[in-house]
């Protein structure tokens, strides 16, 4: 029986607890947030038996076996250094830090101190992209030569999710005071590890951010306003193929859509995870003549939360790593880069 807590009391900790309770093989023993009320809470809508506000205390406890770290971006440090310094196996949710420099200290610490260290890149659930990636590597699609992937939400426009003018779990994304590092770093990494998991490493980027006015005074309460909710990349991968990626808070009419396609000289692929997460179409073969596409079901892979438990039980660290979430957090800190001085960057190998 794995022991696990969770760190942070709010709505995606809420879906972590779900994850985890479905496995067999886990115990969720505390749960640890600043706000005592709302730790208790969680503690209570959960059925866990232990809620602290200490972090320190909770990690004490010997019998914790792992952590699922679920604070805000710019907690993710400090809380997950004091779990490795504990000892526990971690799963941290993305991204991993707020700067490459503080995502390579806390790979470097999960490695030192040998402990199972995942991040929570979620749409690698989805068996389409790990068949993605399988085709891309067989070489049924030839040599890469184009890429578009786009990651829309439309929060800002859509109250499918609630109104994010009135509830701080929106407005702090929107605040740079508040540690959100924008859609880029909100959900510009997954549509970044989307488009690289299954065709390759980006070597270059150059990228456009835009932070579009929403209140008066671009403020809401405590909240300033300027975190970018925006983000247009274009990018080199190493195989040579250009690709050009994007995320945004404004696709009016979609809630949560992620789509992929890959073209090579060979043959082409598509992804979209709003029409199914196991399936992609291809053009492969003597279809690429007549531009025929033909539908492919992905076999089922195990979750995120299971794989980051099995690694735990079996001694063998799964990806995504924090090794691969400070590989994009590097590729993020030269997006800000090239945005801010208008030009492209080349990455280091």
């Amino acid at each position: 029986m794995i022991r696990l807590a969770i760190i942070g009391a709010g709505s995606m900790a809420g879906e972590h607890a779900k994850q985890f309770q479905a496995l067999d093989g886990v115990e969720l023993v505390a749960v640890c947030d600043l706000d005592g009320g709302r730790a208790q809470a969680f503690a209570a809508r959960h059925a866990i038996p232990a809620a602290y506000t200490d972090l320190e205390a909770m990690l004490a406890r010997e019998e914790i076996d792992a952590v699922s770290n679920v604070t805000s971006d710019a907690a993710h440090k400090a809380t997950s250094l004091a779990a490795i310094a504990a000892g526990k196996h971690i799963l941290c949710e993305k991204p991993l830090a707020t700067s490459a420099a503080d995502a390579e200290a806390m790979a470097a610490a999960a490695r030192e101190a040998g402990v199972i260290n995942m991040i929570n890149l979620s749409y690698r659930n989805a068996p389409a992209i790990h068949q993605a990636r399988e085709l891309i590597a067989s070489g049924a699609l030839g040599r890469i030569r184009h890429v578009d992937a786009s990651y829309r939400q439309s929060w800002l426009v859509s109250h499918a999710w609630g109104r994010w003018d009135q509830d701080s779990q929106w407005l702090w994304r929107l605040s740079q005071r508040h540690g959100s590092k924008g859609v880029l770093g909100d959900v510009g990494i997954h549509i970044l590890d989307f488009a690289s998991f299954p065709v390759g490493d980006i070597t270059a980027v150059n990228c456009r951010l835009k932070c579009y006015d929403k209140a008066p005074d671009s403020r809401i309460g405590d909240y300033v306003l300027d975190a970018n909710d925006t983000a247009l990349m274009r990018v080199e991968f190493a195989c040579g193929a250009l690709g050009s990626l994007h995320a945004t808070r404004w696709a009016t009419g979609h809630h949560n859509s992620l789509s992929l396609s890959v073209h090579g000289d060979r043959g082409a692929l598509r992804v979209d995870l709003d029409a199914a997460k196991d399936r992609l179409h291809v053009c492969l073969g003597e279809d690429v003549h007549p531009a025929c596409w033909r539908e492919v079901v992905a076999p089922e892979t195990p979750s995120l939360y299971r794989r980051f438990i099995d690694g735990i039980v079996k001694g063998h660290n799964d990806q995504p790593d924090f090794a691969r979430g400070a590989a994009l957090q590097r590729v993020l800190d030269a997006c800000f880069v090239s945005d801010a001085e208008d030009r492209s960057l080349a990455l280091a190998g």
